[in-house]
């Protein structure tokens, strides 16, 4: 293997194991930029000495073991340093000794998942919910702060400045980076399902670059919810947050084109729909109504995207009903993203101009300023409406705006429809 695609394969290795590095490394030295550094030597290491001996068999476990032995030779350097300068004696150096085996162990400590323990910590309520949101897809989704930036319809300097401040007070707290029990679990379970589900989001529909979806993304979020599940068994939300993910994600493999082009969900193969995740996904749904949660946020999502999965063909989807549904969530969970499907379902329901009205208001929204898909959903009612020339014009702007190479080829794609 050609240097360069050892260093890519080694660069892939790294994006796919990198978030299970931090969690543990983070674990083990409570101290999450101290963790990534750790990981990044791991890395460099890597780079160095891969490309030689090849590829571990293991090479997750290998990135955590030379990460490991540099914590722990970075705790006895600046145990020894203290030492000299302290002259601290016999005490000390056997404390030292028990520490380090207490490191040395950290990572053996199967209690617990240890994604789920970061997650958790970055939703310490020392920090605000924006950033436990922030700091949680920078560490676990690995996202840039662009691509965050755009998941909450911000600029990225306020996000990097968010980062920056949220690693800068957990530091400061010393949390344990562990799952917490009773009420403090509860306390935080809303901020760790918003951020569970902005990593699914990313991986469904990726903010920027070639690749519209980021299946890795997406199974991660899943995983990540079922584990939330078997915790918290009872809850409905974090049932209802289940099976929107599973729902949704018996789509992904219909999203797209075998060049990669984007395909909507009124023109998907719904034969290629995965039933098995659609299953999981009505019985979580189920489960979650059993328990009252039937209007909850992601209950009434969840029963959005089942109202798709149960229509064979597009046209037999009930717009009536998810426009109904659409009139409930916003009432539990105004946004303008959620004003903004909710128009796009009057439209398919009761006709575009109907549709049209309700995108009047939203342009009016400084949150969607400069969000492709509203005027996107503008372009597609214009369409529906015979309004040609109107339409190629918001589908032109939409391009304009997205940063997925993808969804900008569709879009431009939909212009250049309107012409013929």
């Amino acid at each position: 293997m050609a240097a360069t695609e050892t260093h890519r394969a080694i660069e892939t290795v790294f994006r796919i194991e990198q978030a299970r590095l931090i969690a543990g490394l983070a674990r083990m030295v409570r101290d999450v930029d101290r963790a990534e550094e750790l990981a990044q030597d791991a890395l460099v290491t890597a780079l160095a000495e891969w490309p030689r001996s090849g590829i571990p068999t293991n090479p997750g476990a290998w990135l955590m073991a030379t990460a490991k032995r540099r914590a722990i030779d970075g705790f006895r350097r600046d145990t020894m340093l203290a030492r000299k300068h302290a002259e601290i004696g016999r005490d000390l150096d056997d404390a030292t000794v028990d520490h380090v085996e207490q490191l040395d162990a950290a990572l053996d400590d199967d209690l617990g998942d240890e994604l789920l323990g970061l997650i958790f910590t970055a939703c310490h309520p020392a920090l605000s919910p924006e950033a436990r949101a922030a700091l949680t897809l920078r560490l676990i989704g690995g996202l840039t702060t662009d691509e965050i930036a755009r998941a909450f319809l911000m600029n990225e300097t306020t996000i990097a400045q968010r980062i920056v401040r949220a690693k800068k007070t957990l530091g400061q707290a010393r949390p344990t980076f562990a799952v917490p029990a009773g009420e403090e679990r509860r306390d935080r379970l809303a901020s760790v399902m918003e951020v569970i589900y902005l990593i699914f989001n990313e991986g469904y529909a990726a903010t920027a670059g070639d690749d519209l979806i980021r299946p890795a993304l997406c199974s991660e979020a899943q995983r990540l919810g079922r584990i939330l599940a078997g915790l918290m068994p009872d809850e409905p939300e974090v049932l209802g947050l289940l099976a929107l993910m599973e729902i949704q994600a018996s789509r992904l493999a219909t999203r797209t084109a075998p060049d990669g082009a984007f395909i909507p969900i009124t023109a998907q193969n719904r034969a290629r729909w995965d039933r098995l995740l659609i299953g999981r996904g009505f019985t979580a749904l189920a489960r979650a109504k059993a328990l009252g949660g039937a209007d909850g946020p992601y209950a009434l999502q969840a029963a959005l995207a089942a109202c798709h999965a149960r229509a064979p063909r597009a046209e037999d989807t009930d717009w009536a009903e998810i426009a109904a549904l659409y009139d409930r969530l916003r009432v539990v969970r105004p946004s303008p993203v959620v004003d903004l499907n909710r128009a796009i379902a009057h439209s398919m329901a009761f006709g575009p101009e109907a549709g049209l009205v309700l995108l009047d208001t939203l342009d009016r929204a400084d949150a969607l300023a400069g969000y492709a898909p509203l005027p996107a959903a503008r372009g597609d009612m214009l369409f529906r409406a015979g309004r040609l020339a109107e339409a190629k014009e918001a589908f032109t702007g939409a391009a304009a705006l997205t940063r997925n190479a993808r969804e900008r080829d569709f879009l431009l794609g939909r212009a250049a429809a309107c012409d013929r």
